[in-house]
């Protein structure tokens, strides 16, 4: 995803790169979408129910080694800013072959992510629309995000902060509610009195044991899916010195606001006890504080959450493809940017792909049960990114160690601390082996991955001969 380079075959266009339009308060609010997930919302229940309060410590390990990678992946972006993205990184630092692995798979992520996303907004809609047909509103809000994506990046920076801000909205409310509650002693009508002692309580902190705890880290990771957005977004930084830096470092402070302390508020408020694992936590406290529209909006907040989700799928799907182009990996015309410098036949061509996945979806009786599989083979493809980043990071320290040195925003810890998030990311690999639905994706995916190496060892070929025929 290099913004400097350019489509070879185009004659008036041939200036024609990728825009930083994307101000500080986009990056800003993308970079807290991406923290907070559709995961959040839907699976905090279940969550709590296997975990229960040890999951504050779950989100703190895991938002910990996140920000850990996303310093690695900032230090490598600012000490180089023609690299457009972290795939750009990992093409450089490990080869060709482990940039076409990581963006092909980074675009099916997004993709399947996008899909299930949509398919929870259609659902969600319906609280309103009982009677609405689900596919309705499935592709109406595929078609108008492509639509979106179409604009000039600003549009997109302009959508997601839009959504950004519901969702912080919504959370600060839940925060404010949970805390007034526990100040005011508030008794539920179930007879349970606010009190932040229920974090601390008999059989609360791990009612499963160890592996209640770590089965915890299957499904939180995938809440943190689309925090990496931030090295996508950065070739479209306006101004990418201060603004990366700035995303990156508030990652401690976002998590311990939207995670930690909103999980803390709901097992105070609730108990553990009644946490519901089935539905939203968030709709039960706001029932609970006896507010009356608070399902109506729990409801409206989850389905801006997912449109967020699916909006960065379709953003981030284009610019891989576009990078992909640019490093010969993918058709040429995938690498054109229209005149506002979006690349719409990147767009066009992940929109297709979304739609094609959404009707197969519909065919397909039980919707939620292929949205957990998709969600967790996301969530096994964005450990393989993430991994790859620190890779990238170990080649970086080898190759460029001058550069290394004259960065102003370094890895604090350097090695050893990508080092300790590299052996957490393959200890929560082999977590995924403990429930039967993840542990299915797990089987799934080396087929993809067989069926990449295949498909580069034939395009490495084909434009070997290419570059053969051409100088012959």
């Amino acid at each position: 995803m290099h913004q400097t380079c350019k489509p070879q075959d185009e004659t008036q266009s041939d200036s024609r790169t990728l825009k930083r339009h994307l101000e500080n308060r986009h990056i800003q609010l993308i970079a807290i979408s991406g923290a907070i997930g559709t995961g959040l919302f839907m699976g905090s229940g279940k969550m709590i129910a296997l975990s229960g309060s040890s999951i504050i410590l779950v989100y703190a390990i895991i938002g910990f080694f996140v920000f850990c990678i996303m310093r690695a992946m900032g230090e490598m972006l600012l000490a180089n800013l023609e690299m457009g993205s972290f795939a750009d990184l990992v093409h450089h630092y490990l080869g060709p072959r482990a940039g076409f692995i990581l963006s092909w798979s980074y675009w099916l992520s997004w993709v399947v992510v996008a899909v299930g996303d949509v398919v929870v907004v259609a659902g969600f809609l319906q609280y309103w629309y009982p009677d609405l047909p689900t596919w309705i509103p499935a592709f109406a809000t595929m078609f108008l995000l492509v639509a979106l994506n179409m604009l000039a990046v600003k549009a997109f920076g302009e959508v997601e902060f839009w959504f950004g801000l519901v969702k912080i909205i919504a959370i600060v409310a839940l925060v404010i509610t949970g805390l007034v509650m526990v100040a005011t002693s508030y008794t539920s009508p179930v007879g349970v009195t606010a009190s932040f002692s229920h974090l601390v309580e008999p059989g609360v902190v791990m009612p499963h044991g160890i592996v209640g705890f770590l089965a915890g880290f299957q499904i939180a990771i995938f809440s943190f899916v689309g925090t990496e957005l931030i090295g996508t977004a950065a070739a479209e930084a306006h101004n990418p010195e201060k603004t990366l830096p700035k995303a990156i470092n508030t990652i401690p402070l976002r998590i311990l606001l939207f995670y930690i302390t909103a999980l803390a508020c709901i097992i105070s408020v609730i108990s553990w006890a009644n946490v519901p694992a089935n539905r939203s936590p968030f709709v039960e406290l706001f029932l609970l504080g006896g507010l009356p529209a608070a399902a109506g909006m729990i409801n409206f907040v989850v389905m801006t959450s997912a449109a967020s989700s699916a909006n960065s799928g379709v953003y981030s799907g284009s610019r891989m493809l576009y990078g992909l182009s640019h490093q010969q990996q993918a058709p040429k015309a995938f690498g054109r940017l229209s005149g506002s410098g979006t690349p719409v036949r990147a767009l066009m061509f992940s929109g297709l792909c979304m739609t094609i996945a959404l009707t197969l979806l519909f065919v397909i009786p039980d919707v939620m049960a292929v949205f957990t599989l998709v969600s967790t083979i996301s969530a096994v493809m964005v450990i393989v990114t993430w991994s790859l980043i620190l890779m990238s990071y170990f080649a970086y320290r080898r190759q460029d160690h001058e550069a290394h040195l004259r960065s102003k925003f370094k890895l604090p810890g350097g090695r050893l601390t990508a080092a300790l998030a590299q052996v957490f990311l393959i200890s929560v690999l082999c977590l995924l082996t403990l429930e039967p639905d993840t542990r299915t994706a797990l089987y799934v995916m080396p087929v993809w991955y067989i069926g990449l190496l295949l498909a580069y060892r034939r395009n490495a070929k084909a434009t070997a001969q290419h570059v053969a025929a051409t100088a012959a």
